[in-house]
């Protein structure tokens, strides 16, 4: 059976959060495939922040 995907959405795109993700996700099960960061063309940190997640099969 093919693999399920997550995917999650922040705007709190802060050290802080991304690790709250990431641990919460990680212990759920689910292994990271990606992160993409959206960036204001008025400012060098990023607006959003999209973190997808792969877990096999069940």
């Amino acid at each position: 059976m093919p693999g399920t995907y997550k995917v999650i959405e922040t705007s709190d795109v802060t050290d802080i959060e991304l690790e709250r993700i990431l641990n919460k996700c990680a212990d759920d099960g689910w292994t990271l495939d990606t992160m993409q960061f959206a960036m204001r063309e008025s400012s060098r940190r990023p607006a959003m922040a999209f973190l997808t997640f792969t877990r096999s099969g069940l």
